[in-house]
């Protein structure tokens, strides 16, 4: 259904670009009373996608620290403590919770530039946090181990073959 902007629909985007939350209480309104040929179309659509955005963001961030923690407890053995644990748990309840409530963000996890981005992201955090400078290039773990809230990295995994020192 296509609908005309309404004559007042200026005043909207004016409202849009000064005051978003008064902006979205008009607009809810006027989807709550029928009044749709006077919503500002252009926005709403806007606004929706960065919904997406926003959660594919959050998805993205939380891999990012959980694989960053991995990485480190990986690496660093030795200084593994109760607030990496911690933080690697609450990650994992993240991405849980998240998942839950939008089932349609696992496909992320199915995408290899999706996780290559994530990987990449952890690795300039562990490097910065560690300071080792030779971390795996690609990602040691499956998803499901990186999300299987009894598992931890040890110190033996095997790097992937590109990631061996000969």
């Amino acid at each position: 259904m296509r609908v005309k902007p309404h004559p007042q629909a200026p005043e909207l985007t004016e409202l849009y670009d000064t005051d978003i939350v008064a902006w979205a209480n008009e607009q809810a309104r006027l989807l709550r009373t029928g009044c749709l040929d006077r919503l500002d179309i252009e926005h709403l659509a806007e606004e929706f996608e960065d919904v997406g955005k926003s959660e594919q963001r959050e998805l993205a961030s939380r891999m990012t620290v959980l694989l960053t923690h991995l990485l480190r407890s990986r690496f660093q053995p030795e200084r593994r403590g109760a607030s990496w644990e911690t933080t690697i748990r609450t990650q994992r309840a993240g991405i849980a919770r998240r998942l839950r409530r939008t089932p349609s963000l696992a496909r992320s996890l199915d995408d290899p530039d999706w996780w290559a981005d994530a990987w990449d992201d952890a690795l300039d955090a562990a490097t910065r946090e560690t300071g080792i400078a030779d971390l795996p290039r690609n990602c040691l773990w499956a998803v499901g181990q990186v999300l299987d809230g009894d598992w931890l990295p040890s110190g033996k995994d095997p790097l992937p073959p590109s990631d061996r020192k000969e």
